[in-house]
């Protein structure tokens, strides 16, 4: 099969204080080294994201950047895309890979093969083994993603974008993988759960800890000194919508869940901690089920 991949090495890592995600080590490389080692075999591979003076890329490796920055993953792929397009002969299939996931090369493999068996399929997805897609870890027709890229340019456009609403019109496969393929870093707790360390996590620590003063700092500025609140649980909570839906998602899921909480709490129906937990969860399952139903953003 023959393929060229984009890397996704962009975002702004807010939930680890800034640290660029591709120079986090991991088994003694960064996770950028362990993306490019997971498309070889590629024609061509582009590195999405801004330029690295610690990590120069490996020659014949290009480098682009979405427009504007930190414009969202989909905005990305297209800027990959159009780099790999200017940068030479096409490939039929393209593997889209963000570098936050350090075992997805166990999944490469598998979306392979799964195109090689199915000739009719415009692309192969990766769905973790808690059922959970994974569309930066996928492999796709070019032609498919180049048509989808100029539809949605010629529309809405592509920044702040959901993926999964740039895919939504491809026949794609969902493609099991391994368990770990699709573990990726979004937060320190994240990254000590995988065994990546960083000489900054004190600092980042301290600001979990300015989270926490902040938090309490609202609760009483909004006599709720009582109401107990899950810092990362509301940080996961949009963290997924940010992800499912759109960038600008994550603030107003959260908002509607807390009003949703107070209300709940107001007339009775459960206590503070119960309430919280109910919406928090309910706003997970709806972004998940937004981004799996490809509902239009608009």
């Amino acid at each position: 099969m023959e393929f060229n991949a984009v890397i996704l090495a962009g975002g702004r890592a807010t939930r680890l204080g800034g640290v660029p995600k591709p120079s986090l080590m991991y088994d003694g490389a960064t996770l950028l080294s362990h993306a490019l080692q997971a498309v070889r075999g590629a024609s061509a591979v582009v590195v999405v994201g801004p330029r690295s003076l610690d990590e120069p890329l490996p020659q014949g490796v290009l480098q682009a950047r979405e427009d504007p920055p930190f414009a969202g993953p989909a905005a990305a792929i297209a800027a990959g895309m159009a780099a790999l397009k200017a940068g030479g002969p096409g490939a039929p299939w393209t593997l889209v890979l963000a570098c936050d996931m350090p075992h997805a090369s166990r999944g490469v493999a598998l979306l392979r093969d799964a195109l090689a068996v199915h000739p009719g399929s415009e692309g192969a997805m990766a769905v973790s083994v808690d059922g959970r897609k994974q569309p930066l870890l996928g492999a796709y027709s070019t032609a498919a993603l180049e048509r989808e890229v100029a539809v949605a340019s010629e529309g809405s456009g592509l920044t702040n974008s959901s993926v999964f609403r740039l895919l939504a019109r491809l026949n794609v496969l969902d493609v099991a993988v391994p368990a770990g393929s699709t573990d990726d870093v979004d937060t320190w707790e994240d990254a000590a759960a995988l065994g990546i360390d960083y000489e900054l996590e004190a600092d980042v620590k301290s600001q979990e800890e300015t989270l926490e003063e902040w938090c309490r700092t609202l609760l009483q500025a909004f006599e709720l000194e009582g109401v107990g609140v899950d810092v990362n649980q509301v940080l996961a909570v949009a963290g997924v919508a940010a992800h499912s839906v759109v960038r600008p998602a994550a603030p107003l899921t959260t908002f509607i869940a807390g009003y949703a909480a107070g209300m709940a709490r107001g007339i009775g129906q459960a206590s503070d901690d119960a309430s919280m937990n109910a919406a928090l969860e309910l706003a997970r399952k709806v972004a998940k089920d937004y981004a799996e139903n490809g509902t239009d953003a608009e």
